[in-house]
């Protein structure tokens, strides 16, 4: 379940950080009052994610990486897909449906990681890939049972995820000394 090269586990906790981040700040798009110290720890958490993965990232720079001629590529053709269609799909639903935006967005996330996963040779994203989609997936009925909006439930479901993602993938990385 550990990343195949140290730097590349500390680069996806800052990542998964920044993203949680991006969730959790959708989330406070309009959430019920209760939800807001948990959005806003979410978010000050996610920001320590990102400063502690670029930090371990910086100290293991020459400790290697999966990313070479192959894998470089790949990944950007699956992340171009990735925006593209999430990009396509939010804009025709927000003519049709603009509340379930955040939920397609995060379904395609969800789905990314899966490819990303084996490109990466870090078999753990394979979880917040099932999490995220599943959030995804659940969110918009959540959402319409409770009344409140889809943003809020995708954004602390997605940003949750993430954020304990980033905190795993930052755990295996050694420590600063």
């Amino acid at each position: 379940m550990l990343a195949a090269f140290v730097r590349d586990a500390a680069a996806t906790g800052a990542i998964f950080g920044f993203f949680a981040s991006v969730w959790f700040g959708w989330a406070q798009e309009a959430p019920p009052r209760r939800l807001r110290p948990y959005l806003i720890a979410g978010s000050v958490l996610s920001v320590a994610a990102i400063v502690a993965g670029v930090t371990l990232m910086i100290i293991h720079w020459n400790d290697g990486t999966v990313f070479d001629d192959t894998t470089g590529p790949q990944f950007g053709v699956v992340v171009a897909f990735e925006v593209v269609l999430a990009g396509l799909g939010a804009a025709v639903l927000a003519r049709r449906q603009p509340d379930v935006v955040p939920a397609w967005v995060a379904l395609i996330v969800g789905l990314h990681l899966f490819p990303v996963a084996v490109i990466l040779e870090y078999p753990f994203l394979h979880v917040p890939a099932a999490l995220v989609t599943l959030v995804a997936l659940g969110s918009v009925h959540v959402a319409r049972q409770r009344g409140i909006a889809t943003s809020a439930v995708t954004g602390l479901g997605s940003g949750a995820v993430l954020l304990l993602s980033a905190a795993y993938s930052l755990a295996t990385v050694p420590s600063f000394g």
